[in-house]
């Protein structure tokens, strides 16, 4: 059995909070969409704002190979007719092959919202669909509250949905709108809208107020429903929508149903990503099947069992959804996360006690408050100080940096300056440098550091500073708490990530910082023919 897919991102997404999209974004995404396999795509409201109103004009030259774009709006105004009705008009206007429109299903709605009877409720729903299906459109009919009517006033909500199917509605969607029923509550109405229109196609639309969103339109499917409607990554109005990626992969993987087929399926995962990127989201770690963590192992017991066998601790092969399997570093790992992940990133192997050591130090730095499955540059470090405990690129001496300030009206050019001074022993020569940086005082360490090593290890030079992050540990201690920094970085053939922690901000960056560096001088000496690290004894 097939399942029609309806994605509602672009609009009921867009209604989520901190979910904003630019035109071109959501051209884009519109691209995306139609790539991975979506049925439907409701790219907005082109009567309620002038960025909606650009879309569709713009989408007009859209090659869409396989989704059909829908403008989304209401049924007529009371006081207007549908030829007067500024919104209707808008919709017949849009260019798109489709229409959904929501009306008033809920008796409550009809009196408190709209203030009229409910015979001229289902004039209104009569009149729209009819003049937008006169107009050639497929006209998708959201029945709005239709659980919450059902549970009011059964008789009238199924004689809402008999109106818009008989005035030619391709489907009839039913909304949870408030997001408050349960998935006993939605299978059971849709049941019953089933048993009373057996030819019809019946939809599922799902807030997730109560977390169980996903739960209730896969309810309605086994009832009866063939239409799903959603949003990636749950965007939407208050708790969002129904997660599409979730709906989707529980229904082709776990039900057996034909939604956008196993082979677009591979394509959820970056597709989810893509759309976060473009929102300025973070997609949560945690999401199911294509967050960052849905087959992520921490455990060493987990990782000792999935590595022999994923099935032990994976419900799909993360391929099936386009993902990755994960193995994570921390002070629950055990010898399995080493062994994998020293092998997966082909870093050098570590004897039994090398093992063990490195584990006791992974544990005690995770204990002061260091992160290592966002810091994997640190971890690599510590590999290759394990394998190398007689060998040490630089030694740190000592560093000082004073920051100077001015802030005098009477002098023309106010600002700050930083100056740093490094002392590092490279065998048996001490380096000092002074370095004075206007950008602040870690780019003056950076600076004063890398003219310490340079001549010893030219390679120090390619490691560029990308991203900087500071997280606050312990909220409740203000300005003694202790931060974790994490800095990404790029050597011109990789990125990779370090982070160091301390009460103090300087501090914390400074280990970060000489992490980066003495890991590239370990990359370098991997790569080199002859040794180029100094014998701690020398």
């Amino acid at each position: 059995m097939r399942i029609q897919t309806f994605d509602t991102t672009l609009r009921d997404g867009t209604q989520g909070e901190a979910v904003s999209f630019t035109v071109e974004d959501k051209l884009r995404i519109a691209i995306k969409l139609d790539q991975l396999g979506i049925d439907y795509i409701e790219g907005g409201w082109p009567g309620s704002n002038p960025k909606d109103k650009e879309f569709f004009a713009r989408a007009a030259d859209l090659r869409l190979n396989h989704a059909k774009l829908c403008a989304f709006g209401a049924t007529r105004m009371a006081k207007l007719t549908v030829e007067t009705d500024p919104s209707v008009q808008e919709l017949a206007n849009a260019g798109t092959p489709a229409v959904s429109i929501f009306g008033k299903t809920w008796d409550l709605h009809v009196h408190r919202a709209l203030g009229i009877t409910l015979e001229e409720n289902i004039v209104l729903i009569r009149e729209t669909v009819a003049y937008l299906k006169g107009k050639g459109k497929e006209v998708i009919y959201d029945a709005e509250h239709f659980f919450d009517g059902y549970r009011a006033n059964p008789e009238y909500a199924l004689e809402t949905l008999a109106t818009a199917l008989d005035a030619g509605a391709s489907v009839i969607c039913l909304c949870d709108t408030n997001g408050g029923r349960m998935p006993h509550e939605v299978a059971e109405a849709t049941r019953a809208v089933r048993a009373k229109f057996p030819q019809a196609v019946i939809g599922i639309h799902a807030h997730n107020d109560c977390e169980v969103a996903v739960a209730n339109s896969l309810a309605a499917v086994e009832a009866g429903a063939s239409h799903v409607q959603g949003t990636f990554n749950g965007y939407g109005e208050r708790c969002g929508n129904a997660n599409l990626p979730s709906v989707i992969a529980n229904l082709e993987l776990k039900f057996g149903y034909q939604t956008i087929g196993p082979e677009s399926i591979t394509r959820l995962t970056s597709t989810a990503r893509f759309i976060a990127d473009l929102a300025n989201l973070q997609l949560p770690n945690n999401q199911a099947f294509v967050g960052p963590s849905a087959f992520a192992h921490k455990g060493g017991i987990h990782v000792s069992a999935v590595l022999k066998d994923s099935r032990t601790y994976e419900h799909i092969a993360p391929e099936l959804v386009g993902n990755a399997q994960r193995v994570l570093m921390s002070d629950l790992s055990g010898r399995a996360n080493i062994v994998h992940k020293t092998t997966e990133k082909g870093l050098p192997e570590l004897t039994e006690s090398g093992r063990r050591d490195l584990l006791d130090r992974m544990k005690q730095l995770e204990y002061e408050g260091y992160e290592f499955e966002a810091a994997e540059g640190s971890f690599e470090l510590l590999v290759h100080q394990a394998a190398r405990p007689d060998a040490a690129p630089f030694e740190v001496i000592s560093y000082e940096v004073i920051t100077h300030v001015n802030q005098s009206k009477a002098i023309k050019h106010t600002g700050s300056m930083s100056e740093a001074t490094v002392t590092v022993r490279i065998g048996e020569n001490v380096y000092v440098a002074t370095s004075r940086s206007q950008q602040g005082p870690v780019n003056a360490l950076d600076q004063a550091l890398r003219e310490c090593i340079g001549s010893s290890y030219p390679r120090s030079s390619a490691v560029s500073l990308v991203d900087y992050k500071v997280r606050v540990r312990e909220t409740n201690r203000g300005t003694s708490s202790r931060v974790r920094v994490l800095i990404n970085w790029n050597d011109g053939q990789r990125s990779f990530t370090t982070v160091g922690v301390s009460e103090n901000i300087l501090e914390a960056s400074w280990k970060a910082m000489v992490d980066a560096l003495q890991l590239e001088i370990y990359r370098d000496a991997a790569r080199a023919p002859v040794p180029v690290l100094q014998s701690k004894e020398a």
